[in-house]
């Protein structure tokens, strides 16, 4: 197993701890990486667009003139597609753009955006992490004595929502738990504090 430096919360060296060279020192697989974030980006959009056909639109019930003998096209409504004001042919209705991969690739996924992190040397192991009240003050100390000014996802072994609470005010920070965790959080934050127990949580998880 590899060895990354453990830090605590001052920023301070305090040793080096082992991880799980199966799920953080792969090979990245770049396009299963695309895929899960094209899945995930797909599952987030609403799906609520809608356009009127043309039984929808207000009007026309009547046949505008009759079949033949006008010297003009034989018309049945005035809310025909081809009319103004008509009904709109194969526009978008709602529905859902959710689908989901394999669980191998979807975890091959995972497995790929926590190596590249360790790989650019993105990763930060916490020895502990805990804030007894909720402090944006003290997640802005801990986040420049560790270098991580830019965006930083923290990742817990378990939810705390004092820490959420005080993370909530800082763009480009977010608080997740270890069983949160997914591609798109990981590929969207520069940096990645994880606690050393949330850690050993996802050696053993994902293995």
């Amino acid at each position: 197993m590899p060895k990354v430096a453990l830090y605590n919360q001052t920023g301070s060296h305090v040793g080096d701890v082992e991880i799980n060279d199966d799920v953080f020192g792969i090979e990245p697989n770049e396009h299963v990486l695309y895929e899960a974030i094209v899945m995930q980006q797909a599952s987030l959009r609403q799906g609520t667009h809608k356009v009127k056909n043309r039984s929808e639109v207000r009007g026309g019930g009547r046949k505008p003139w009759r079949q033949k003998g006008t010297g003009r096209a034989r018309q049945g409504s005035i809310r025909s597609p081809q009319w103004v004001g008509g009904g709109t042919v194969f526009g978008p209705t709602p529905r859902s753009y959710s689908y989901k991969l394999p669980k191998k690739v979807r975890k091959l996924a995972l497995k790929s955006a926590l190596s590249s992190k360790v790989k650019d040397d993105s990763l930060i192991v916490l020895e502990g992490l805990a804030i007894d009240t909720p402090k944006t003050k003290e997640v802005v100390s801990m986040l420049q004595a560790l270098n991580a000014n830019e965006k930083a996802l923290i990742v817990t072994a378990d939810r705390d929502e004092v820490l959420e609470k005080s993370a909530n005010n800082l763009q480009g920070v977010k608080v997740i738990s270890v069983g949160e965790v997914n591609v798109l959080d990981l590929v969207a934050h520069n940096k990645l504090i994880i606690t050393k127990e949330a850690a050993e949580k996802a050696g053993e998880v994902l293995g």
